[in-house]
């Protein structure tokens, strides 16, 4: 709850959208810095005018990967029996847009809770193949993919996001289309390609990846080469992100609102980008 005062404020005219989010953007980064340093007393005013929501709403039409658990939810009060309203949610971690911590495949990785904040307020690259996708569904982000993004933005920048744009966002309202499976049973969706991870760890430095289809690697993968080389690092990975279209490939910042639950090998993520 906010003090009357704080809400009193919050409804002066001098206190714009535009203010409010200079506000948040300031606290946010402050709060990432460690209590007391120099750099938390000084930022208080950075700016930015686009903020975009890169998260799809969870619900129990939302395409799972195969074999997962259900999202459920059953409501267990009510306005009118109990005077306050509130569900009871039951899902597996890896549901709608959704961190993959790096124990999800690494037995000695981080939980989900130990990922430090500041490796959650990061540059966002957007790497587009969008065009690639459209000729083979199968495609993979390669090495090649980010030498053409540095060669026109520049090298990536430390501690950055890599995201994957391949338009499959817009394929989230159909299970069908989403998984893309064909009559053997095989899915068919982009992802990133080994080679590519193996050039991000060894020749960059990044926080982690993101890719707006349900797995980091792609469709027919039996092997999960992307999962099983990028998280042993202690690097983590979002899938299922919506609207990667409508951010700069570069310019970006990413706040991922990882869930911190003791253990977790990861969670639903309301994941935004701001610039």
């Amino acid at each position: 709850m906010c003090p009357p005062e704080t809400l009193a404020s919050m409804r002066s005219p001098e206190i714009s959208r535009r203010n409010l989010l200079k506000f948040g953007l300031g606290a946010a980064v402050a709060a990432a810095l460690p209590v007391g340093s120099a750099q938390a007393a000084t930022v208080r005013r950075t700016t930015f005018r686009n903020v975009a929501d890169l998260t799809h709403v969870l619900g129990t039409q939302f395409p799972l990967f195969p074999g997962a658990a259900p999202f459920r939810i059953q409501q267990a009060v009510s306005h009118d029996k109990d005077g306050y309203y509130g569900s009871i949610l039951t899902y597996w971690e890896h549901s709608g847009t959704h961190m993959d911590a790096p124990v999800h495949f690494a037995p000695n990785g981080l939980f989900v809770d130990q990922i430090r904040v500041e490796n959650l307020v990061v540059p966002a690259v957007v790497i587009n193949i969008t065009e690639k996708a459209r000729r083979d569904p199968d495609a993979v982000v390669t090495p090649d993919d980010i030498r053409a993004w540095e060669r026109r933005y520049g090298r990536i920048p430390d501690n950055a996001a890599v995201l994957m744009a391949s338009g499959w966002g817009a394929r989230a309202g159909s299970v069908e289309a989403f998984r893309n499976t064909d009559s053997s049973g095989v899915m068919h969706f982009p992802g990133f390609g080994k080679e590519a991870i193996d050039f991000l760890l060894t020749e960059r430095r990044i926080s982690g990846i993101g890719v707006d289809t349900l797995s980091l690697d792609h469709g027919p993968s039996t092997t999960f080469a992307v999962h099983y080389t990028l998280l042993p690092t202690n690097r983590w990975g979002l899938e299922n992100l919506a609207n990667l279209e409508s951010i700069p490939p570069s310019g970006a910042t990413l706040f991922v609102g990882a869930p911190k639950i003791a253990s977790g090998s990861g969670g639903p993520t309301r994941v935004m980008a701001v610039w």
